[in-house]
């Protein structure tokens, strides 16, 4: 849908939006459409879950909700499941069918088995799944994604060699 939203240009001289929108299939309506902003007060809700979660991952939403009312925060489970759910924040917990083996295509293969180490600091190997930054609008804090690091590294050591 944004892709076709921004076909749209509203400042054409021969076509309106009406009929621009007829012709790419898109409801007029989703074209002003704008979706509403977090409130305050969820907004200061997801800092606090975030700051929490941080220190204990394992904390799911009945327990995030429990927290948080120790906080004094009036707060319902399904209101933490929502705020937690759009900042991809998950418990951390057994999942199932641990013990079996993955998709061997999915599998990454593990590069240092030849290698022989003689000395320190010959191997690095920095932990970067869960490094907290602020968002590039500054409003609230998030996580880096693990591909973006990845992509990051990859083009440093092709620069640096």
């Amino acid at each position: 849908m944004d892709a076709k939203r921004a076909w749209i240009e509203p400042e054409h001289g021969q076509i309106s939006v009406q009929r621009q929108c007829e012709l790419i299939g898109l409801a007029r309506s989703s074209w002003y459409y704008q979706a509403a902003q977090e409130t305050p007060y969820n907004e200061h809700l997801m800092k606090l879950i975030d700051q929490q979660f941080t220190e204990t991952p394992f904390y799911g939403i009945r327990r995030m909700t429990a927290w948080l009312k120790t906080q004094g925060e009036e707060v319902n489970h399904k209101r933490v499941a929502r705020l937690m759910r759009k900042m991809g924040l998950e418990a951390i917990y057994p999942k199932p069918n641990l013990s079996v083996p993955a998709d061997p295509d999915n599998r990454y293969p593990y590069l240092l088995s030849d290698v022989v180490l003689k000395a320190p600091n010959e191997v690095w190997s920095p932990d970067i799944t869960y490094i907290r930054r602020k968002c590039f609008d500054n409003r609230k804090l998030g996580h880096l994604k693990v591909g973006m690091i990845d992509d990051f590294l990859t083009i440093s050591v092709t620069q640096l060699g």
